[in-house]
């Protein structure tokens, strides 16, 4: 139960960052590549202080990583951890999906049974 307690809290830490529609904004920057927080901050009217705990909480998130290239600390997008959330959600979205193919069956079966099933007058009629 450890391991899947852990596996939820990352999750639970993951939806929780990307519930925010700046930190969204700057995952989708990311994903054009890395980016220092200075240019990170330049289409928000907040400081780069605001940004920088933006990216903190996607950092602890495991969505991004920093590393240093001489004096710049680049943003990084963590691919694995999207990733991750796809899988989650894919897993979920795939038993909705079956359960309504399930359901499409049922009544395709029902529409048919009651196209045959006709009044028998009506085939007198015919």
């Amino acid at each position: 139960m450890g391991a899947d307690s852990n596996r939820e809290d990352d999750l639970d830490r993951a939806f929780l960052a990307l519930a925010d529609p700046i930190r969204r904004r700057i995952v989708a920057r990311l994903s054009r590549g890395p980016a220092t927080v200075n240019e990170l901050a330049e289409p928000f009217a907040i400081t780069k202080q605001a940004v920088s705990r933006h990216i903190q909480v996607l950092e602890t998130a495991g969505i991004v990583s920093r590393t240093r290239d001489a004096q710049r600390r680049p943003v990084h997008l963590e691919p694995a951890r999207l990733e991750d959330l796809t899988a989650w959600i894919d897993r979920y979205r795939l038993a909705s999906e079956q359960r309504f193919r399930s359901l499409d069956a049922i009544l395709s079966t029902i529409s048919s049974d009651a196209t045959a099933s006709t009044d028998p007058r009506e085939q007198e009629e015919r």
